[in-house]
């Protein structure tokens, strides 16, 4: 019998490079199995350790419990006998949230709607508005297993042919690197200018790219930054909608640390949605966000959503099929989504301590952006958390 080998298989992953999975990350993962099974042979203090690498960023923050609304609401909905078994242990909005949840989804171990549950993707049209003061319809947002699934879909549809390039922020984020590889297009690097994030280099990738016989299709735009935390202007980034619209580029906004701002009380975050709306912009925009950063730090739960803006019916329709073949993304995900975007209002029983926990989560996350950039030649970290 012929064994499976290397030579057999699709060659196109082997081009794929991702540094969460690095040599480095998986040698770190044997040291830390030899760890954990000689500690007490050699009479260590521990038996464990710690990984911030993006795959597990709540890991960098060991001692920060979970927030208490949303694992009690995530509770019920997995065991809503327990409403009943410890009355007394949950706040009424909490039983609230999770009778509405349970009444509209019904059991968590089934499926559900395949671009997510209706009731959760209205919730999220509902922030939405809120945030940007313009209307979101529940019928552009899909539900994902975080935004990294999202992310993949639409740039597995925007990469047509070999020729097909996308553009990415240097520093890079290691997802959109390895996507572009995986669907066998080409990563076409551009660096925003600091500290005025214009966008004068991006202009010289595409004339770079055009040259050499490459088709951009997308740019990618990290907002806030990562790794290195900038937070795009407004008029950035109207220029780069600007940009788009001359280069006819579709817009890929991953906008999953929003909350992660450094000292919040002086900075607002401003969504790509909201500019392109401002400048009646025609530019297809599609925007991410995650319950796996900052504030939420629920990565190993795989919710998110993506929000369709300016987008074709048929493309539309195109997508919903795509995301039908996959079913839907897990429950417990969209539920994490819903708590992420509905929080306890003003005045709810919960709402003191949720804001007690995410206060203290924002002041960790600024502490440790500014130990990390004491550097007075560094630029300044105005969001996301991962930093060197």
């Amino acid at each position: 019998m012929r064994l499976l080998t290397l030579d057999l298989l699709n060659s196109q992953p082997r081009t794929i490079q991702n540094s969460v999975h690095s040599e480095i990350t998986i040698g770190a993962e044997g040291c830390s199995d030899q760890h954990k099974s000689t500690a007490k042979e050699h009479n260590l203090p521990s038996d464990s350790d710690s990984s911030s690498t993006t795959r597990n960023p709540p890991q960098d923050q060991v001692a920060r419990p979970a927030i208490t609304f949303t694992r009690q609401v995530a509770a019920l909905t997995e065991w809503p006998a327990l409403a009943e078994l410890a009355p007394d242990i949950f706040p009424e909005d909490v039983l609230a949230r999770a009778k509405e949840l349970c009444t509209e989804i019904g059991s968590i171990g089934a499926y559900a709607h395949n671009k997510g549950v209706p009731l959760i993707r209205r919730s999220v049209a509902g922030f939405i508005e809120e945030r940007d003061g313009y209307p979101a319809s529940p019928d552009d947002i899909f539900l994902t297993a975080g935004a990294s699934a999202g992310v993949s879909l639409l740039i597995n549809l925007l990469i047509t042919d070999p020729a097909s390039g996308i553009l990415i922020p240097i520093p890079e984020h290691p997802l959109y690197t390895a996507t572009v590889a995986k669907h066998q297009g080409h990563v076409i690097p551009y660096l925003l200018d600091e500290p005025s994030n214009n966008s004068q280099s991006i202009s010289a990738a595409l004339v770079a790219a055009r040259n050499e016989g490459m088709e951009p299709k997308a740019i990618v735009v990290i907002n806030p930054g990562s790794p290195t935390g900038p937070l795009l202007t407004s008029s950035a980034m109207e220029e780069l909608v600007t940009l788009c619209e001359e280069h006819e580029l579709v817009l890929l906004a991953d906008e999953v640390y929003q909350n992660d701002l450094n000292d919040a009380e002086q900075r607002s975050f401003t969504s790509f949605k909201k500019i392109v709306r401002m400048l009646n912009s025609p530019i297809p925009l599609v925007s991410f966000h995650s319950i796996s950063k900052g504030v939420s730090g629920e990565c190993g739960r795989r919710g998110g959503y993506f929000e369709l803006c300016n987008i074709s019916p048929d493309v539309s329709a195109l997508i919903y099929r795509l995301v039908s073949a996959g079913l839907d993304p897990p429950l417990s995900g969209q539920i994490g989504v819903d708590s992420m975007v509905r929080p306890p209002k003003e005045g709810a029983p919960s709402y003191a301590l949720w804001k007690t926990e995410t206060d203290a989560i924002r002041k960790m996350m600024s502490t440790k952006i500014k130990n990390n950039t004491e550097d007075p030649s560094a630029a300044d970290g105005q969001g996301a958390t991962h930093l060197p």
